[in-house]
Order: structure tokens, then sequence, then C-alpha cells
């Protein structure tokens, strides 16, 4: 069901999505109409209760991503109309997403999924932009103009209470081009769940089946914690939105993956490494890994020392830590179904002091890195979760002594493979402002669908600067296809 709120006969211009350009000249990304997009049907689903993994995240922005695609070659009314649909099918299949938040009187937090449930979609036009000004080679993130391909911008997740859980905007850009940009409150959705939304939304235009998404809420769906937030206000974020960021994807190529595997796997028992890292190892395998640290873990190890070399602030005993988030569904036992629907993610961190990066290999910091990730299964998951229930909180995102690294998203998330809603494959992603701080890192698939990956670097400028002057750490990066 589809209401016309805002179909304006004249544009709507919001003051807030004008940027200036180098040469003095307005961008504009003007919003011509908004609807309000109603689910396909009544839901049955009633309350769907936040759970142990959802809470924690309301202090979150919304997730902000979304992909460019070339000119659809279909006029743009018949677009928007075959996206409105199609969402509203897809909003059908996952009622809690069209939802709101409601706090109950014992403090509970629930997805409500009701008569009134609605996102809303807009439609937008850059007519002075193209796809060349967004996707610039060897150069930073325009960010002054991604922020504007996704409304609710730098929204925080409680706020599900009073505004929708998900909005949508598609962007038309001068030279065809268009951007397809998806937000969704983090309390509700982890990655694994906004992309499967995603796919089936691009699904349901292109007539392919539809995966339904697992709502049995079973990940510790009957713990009895909450988050109490006293007068309604709701938490704030816990990191300094407005500091001063470079914003920089870059490209390692599959070659130059498999190259930092090799290294990080290439020790044997008679070194001195050996000695040092064995027991890690030891305990990796014990607990059911099989030893071999993965290209993703080498890649993420060759970043967390280029950074830390480039913040030549940090004192040698200072500690860094690399965080990363985990999918929970296949580590528990019994499993979880891989299509469960809410957030099944926990943070897992790895230490180590400015100088035990410094004066150890790849090999070193990678095998600090398999180790943590390996030994996180299901007696791990429940302790993290059981320490969550004794001392609910809000997840504390960000930076706050200088030495961190977070490293989101995944390479293995289907953000180009299903996602083509008619008129060819996605040409990139791109996210908004949301969650970004000195040391956030988000990891995508490359376009190629090869097995490389693109990082967007989130750094201060002067950290920044110098890793882009690292010649270790640029040996590595290559220029995208």
């Amino acid at each position: 069901m589809v209401e016309a709120a805002s179909a304006a006969p004249a544009p709507v211009v919001d003051p807030l999505t004008q940027t200036f350009c180098a040469n003095g000249a307005v961008a504009v990304v003007t919003v011509v109409s908004k609807q309000t997009v109603r689910p396909d049907g009544a839901s049955a689903v009633g309350d769907v209760k936040l759970s142990v993994s959802d809470m924690p995240m309301l202090s979150c922005h919304y997730i902000q991503k979304g992909l460019f695609f070339p000119p659809p070659g279909v006029p743009i009314a018949s677009l928007v109309s075959s996206l409105v649909c199609a969402l509203s099918r897809a909003l059908a299949v996952f009622p809690a997403l069209a939802g709101r938040l409601v706090t109950l009187d014992d403090d509970r937090i629930v997805i409500r999924c009701d008569d009134d449930a609605a996102v809303e979609f807009y439609h937008a036009v850059a007519p002075t932009l193209s796809l060349d000004e967004f996707l610039v080679p060897n150069a930073d993130v325009p960010t002054r103009l991604t922020k504007n391909l996704f409304p609710m911008d730098r929204t925080v997740s409680y706020e599900g209470h009073r505004r929708p859980l998900t909005s949508f905007q598609l962007t038309v850009l001068g030279d065809g081009a268009v951007f397809v940009g998806f937000i969704a409150n983090h309390a509700v959705v982890d990655g694994t769940s906004f992309w499967h939304f995603f796919n089936t939304w691009a699904g349901l235009c292109r007539g392919t089946p539809v995966q339904p998404p697992d709502l049995r809420r079973n990940f510790f769906g009957d713990s009895a914690a909450v988050i109490r937030f006293p007068g309604g206000t709701g938490p704030a974020v816990t990191f300094d939105a407005d500091a001063p960021l470079r914003e920089r994807v870059l490209h390692f190529s599959v070659a130059t993956i498999r190259e930092l595997k090799a290294k990080a796997n290439q020790w044997t028992r008679s070194d001195k490494f050996a000695e040092a890292i064995g027991k890690h190892v030891h305990e990796a395998k014990v607990q059911g890994g099989c030893g071999e640290i993965s290209s993703f873990q080498s890649l993420c190890a060759h970043i967390w020392r280029a950074v830390t070399r480039s913040r030549r602030q940090l004192a040698p005993d200072a500690t860094t830590t690399f965080r990363m988030a985990v999918n929970c569904r296949h580590r528990l036992r019994p499993a979880i179904s891989p299509l469960y629907f809410g957030n099944a993610i926990q943070s897992v961190a790895t230490t180590a002091t400015v100088a035990e990066l410094a004066s150890n290999d790849l090999r070193w910091a990678a095998a600090r890195l398999n180790a943590t990730v390996v030994a996180h299964e299901d007696g791990a998951i429940r302790r993290a979760a059981a320490e969550w229930e004794a001392a609910p909180r809000c997840f504390p995102l960000g930076n706050p002594d200088g030495a961190a690294l977070t490293m989101g998203s995944s390479p293995r998330f289907p953000m180009y493979d299903g996602n083509d809603f008619g008129w060819g494959r996605p040409l990139a992603v791109r996210s908004g402002r949301a969650n970004k701080f000195d040391g956030k890192m988000s990891a995508f698939p490359s376009q190629a669908g090869d097995g490389s990956v693109d990082v967007e670097f989130c750094l201060s400028p002067d950290t920044m600067a110098r890793l882009l002057g690292d010649h270790e750490f640029l040996q590595y990066v290559s220029h995208a296809p």
C-alpha cells in the first residue's frame, strides 16, 4: 500500500541538501516527492522484542548504505512505481522494518507491527551531479555529496520510538545514473539482515523467489534484561560525530590478499615467532579452529599495523585495540538460522601494544586476530551475553583513547550479487555519515566479484595523510578495475 504523502507538483527542496562545489557552483540534491509506503497486507507478527544483541545498538546511528547503478533506461516515473510496489511487498515479508519502537510499562522495548506500520520513500534528483563526481579514483570520498544521498542523517536508533525504522531514497543524477539508499535502525537489524532485505527488495523487482527471514527471535530472546532510559530521552552516540575525518575507499586485489594470507601463514615450529604465538594457535585449534589464518584476518592485520604506524602520537607502551563484529548465527550450539532476523553479532577485541605491533611482523598480528575470532564460539558468546545481562548498557562505539580500530561490515555480504533491480548489476557501494569516527573501517566485496575487497577508511586527517605515504602499506593497495 502506498500513500503519496508529499508528491508535490513542485519540487520539495530541503535546504540541508544544498552543497557548494569548489568552483563556487551550487550542487543540489532536491527531494521531489516523499511517499508513505505500507506493507502489502496486514501483519500477524504483533510485538517483536529486542534481544540482548539488539538493545546495545540503541545508541548507534541508523545504518546507511546504498548502491550506485547505471542509467535504468526506463522512464523515472515507471522506475519509482516499480521500486515502491516491490518495497511494499518486501515489507510484508519483513514486517518489523515498517514498525515502531515502543517501551512497555516494564521497560522492555519492542518493535510494534500494527496497522500504523509504514516507511518513507524519497525520490530525489541531482541534475548538476554525475557519477564521476562521486566515484573519483585515488581521492577521498566526497562526503559533502554522499551525505545527501540518505535521509535521516545521523539519527540515533532509539529515535525509532518517534521515527520510521527504515527509510529509502532514490536519487537520479544528471548523467542518468541512480543511487538507491537504504537506511535502517541498527537496533532492529545487523548487516546480515540489512542485506537480506536489500536482496529481497531487488529480487521482487526482478520477479525472483523470496527467502523469508526467520522471525523467531531465538537469539537469547527469553532474557529479562532491559536498559532503562529515565525520562524517555534515550541515549546519545558515544563518540564525537563532528570530529574532522577523511574518508577513502582503498582496493585490495585478490592477488594481493592471497599474498598477505601466504605471508601470515608462513611459519614453522622452529621459528621464534612460533614460540611466541604457539599458545594462541593451540588454543584456537582446541576450540575447533583449523589454525589457518584467513584471507580477511591477514588483510586486517596489515591494516592494523599500518594505521598504528601512522598514529605517531601513540607511545610505544600504549595499548592498541582491533575490534570486529562476529556473526554468531553459525557459532551458537545449536546454531540459529542464517536467515535469523535482527542483530546476532558480538564485538570481539584483540589487543597489543604499539611496540609489539612494530617489532613483530604480519604473521604475529594476524595470528592474534585469528586466535580471538576462532575462540569466540558458543561458550564465549553465552558468557558475553550473561555479562551484558548482569550490567545492561549501550555499546560504547568509538575511539576514546585514539588507539583503536573497528572493522565493520563484511566482504561476505551480498552487496552486488542479488541486488540487481532489473536494470543491471550495481556499480559501487557507498555509505552515509553514520557511526563514523577515527579508526572506523568497513569492508565491502569488490564490484568485480572475484574475491577482491574494498575497505572504507575513516581516519583523522593527519593519520590518513601518513597512511597514504606509507610505502609498506601501499604496496598491497591496488587500483580497482
